[in-house]
């Protein structure tokens, strides 16, 4: 009998205790992907004096544009695996008057990330 309740507070404790996990690895955490991912090879085809309508090609579209305008794309992917730090990547496309790129800004390089 003694065997019995011993038994039933030991699974009793370890029920109530399973989701108060203190190991930080242990706890499952999903990758999180948002934005647009772009690797380097699609990010060195693009170059000044391509159209809009060629870096969309490239890239595909963009995950923001300018609010004041659409002279301005933004590319920006967010990665936060699940027990290390966020990275974020923002690839900011600047075209003039006639849809012509004329400034590429690519915070952080890609080369520069893990």
């Amino acid at each position: 009998m003694r065997c019995k309740t011993l038994t039933a507070a030991a699974v009793a404790l370890v029920m109530l205790t399973a989701g108060c996990s203190t190991l930080e690895k242990v706890v499952y955490r999903p990758d999180i992907n948002q934005g647009n991912y772009l690797s380097p090879a699609d990010v060195q085809k693009i170059h000044t004096g391509m159209t809009k309508q060629q870096v969309a090609y490239v890239l595909g579209t963009p995950m923001l544009h300018d609010p004041f305008g659409s002279n301005v794309w933004y590319y920006v992917f967010r990665q936060e695996p699940g027990h290390e730090g966020v990275t974020q990547q923002t690839l900011t496309l600047t075209f003039n008057e006639s849809d012509t790129l004329t400034n590429i800004d690519n915070k952080p390089k890609l080369s520069d990330q893990k």
